[in-house]
């Protein structure tokens, strides 16, 4: 009896092999091994263009500007400003695509009315409308932070719906034979059940506002200047070291924002739903 009692679980040994031992490192090594290639890849193509090596900069010298005192503050400081920008525009995305779901689970009218929009929303090349956002918003933090919320939208809408959605009938039927409310059924019963497709949603679009983020300081080279516009001015000047290492730093923060939200949300939904 004893020994049943304290048994592991076998889920949870499967767990405990996967993060410890010999799975780790096969769950780490390859990614690890195809940096190495590709590191080694850049050295290789560097010396091959020989004069033109300087259109791919080596490794090294990438490195070398995050941490070059005339360089490395520029790019911190615009990555500080896309940073905020990125976080705002996403902070009003989630909030909305929330609240927008929600009313389209309560009324189907306006769920049938409203949501071709969203997919029309998603489908607008985001280059096309920046300069209409300049023209109506400015060029300044405002801006930016429309094209973050128009980025980010739609999938924070499209996955709160179908989380929300996808609540089992026999519980909603459950529910309202308790005389339950609409108010009691959403937030005991459909919000709890969509957790993992609203954090699944906010994964996507914490990437995607990262992106629109950049995209507006590119086209925006107005007001505090951000990441997109240091790699814009770089470009012009082509300073290829510099220009990799903002394109590296940029690429680092919007790793670290997915992989923020994905924590979060195994932090919020793990003990109950293998949220990956």
């Amino acid at each position: 009896m004893s020994e049943e009692l304290t048994a592991t679980p076998p889920t949870t040994l499967r767990r405990k092999r996967a993060y410890y031992g010999p799975a780790k490192i096969g769950l780490w090594g390859p990614p690890i091994l195809l940096l190495a290639f590709l590191v080694g890849l850049v050295y290789v193509i560097h010396f091959a263009l020989g004069t033109r090596g300087f259109l791919l900069p080596l490794p090294d010298v990438v490195a070398s500007k995050l941490v070059d005192p005339a360089t490395a503050p520029d790019i911190f400081e615009a990555l500080l400003n896309t940073a905020v920008v990125a976080l705002v525009g996403l902070l009003i995305a989630i909030a909305l695509g929330v609240i927008w779901a929600i009313g389209m689970i309560q009324a189907k009218w306006i769920e049938r009315t409203t949501f071709p929009y969203a997919v029309i929303l998603q489908s607008i090349p985001i280059l096309a409308v920046v300069p209409l956002i300049g023209f109506w918003f400015g060029y300044d933090f405002f801006a930016r932070v429309v094209v973050c919320i128009l980025i980010a939208l739609f999938p924070m809408v499209s996955n709160t719906l179908f989380g929300l959605q996808s609540v089992d009938r026999g519980h909603r039927e459950l529910f309202k034979l308790q005389g339950a409310s609409r108010w009691t059924i959403l937030t005991k019963l459909e919000l709890r059940a969509a957790t993992p497709a609203i954090f699944a949603g906010m994964r996507i679009s914490a990437g995607l506002s990262v992106v629109g983020a950049i995209v507006g300081d590119f086209f925006f080279q107005r007001g505090t200047p951000g990441i997109g516009a240091l790699i814009a001015k770089y470009g012009a000047r082509l300073n290829s070291a510099e220009l990799f290492a903002s394109i590296l730093v940029a690429s680092l923060f919007g790793v670290v924002i997915f992989l923020l939200f994905g924590w979060l949300g195994r932090r919020a939904v793990g003990k109950w739903y293998d949220f990956g």
